[in-house]
């Protein structure tokens, strides 16, 4: 797949949920909700300043990232759907231990 963001947006491929509940009922797929987590496929270079100067994104490929049920443009390329989203519409970066480093 060729596909490279523009600017502050970000492809993200869904992860899907469980297909049993926690207590072993199955869940039909008539029931599921959209997956609220995703992996990071391809980020954009950032977001560019009136005088030029481009601020990089914080998250990159492969983060484990939390959005919301209904942000972004889903799309589908070679068979598989992703969506496309900016930087902002992510709610957070799963497991990201660099970050947790950061901020002690």
């Amino acid at each position: 797949m060729k596909f490279r963001p523009l600017h502050d947006r970000v492809l993200i491929q869904r992860v899907e949920q469980e297909e049993k509940s926690s207590g072993g009922i199955i869940i039909p797929d008539t029931a599921k909700d959209k997956p609220m987590e995703g992996k990071v496929i391809a980020v954009g270079a950032g977001t560019k300043s009136e005088d030029g100067t481009v601020t990089p994104l914080d998250v990159k490929e492969g983060d484990r990232v939390l959005i919301g049920k209904f942000s972004g443009t889903e799309i589908k390329l070679d068979g598989e759907e992703y969506t496309i989203l900016r930087e902002s519409d992510i709610l957070g970066v799963i497991g990201d231990s660099g970050s947790a480093a950061k901020a002690a």
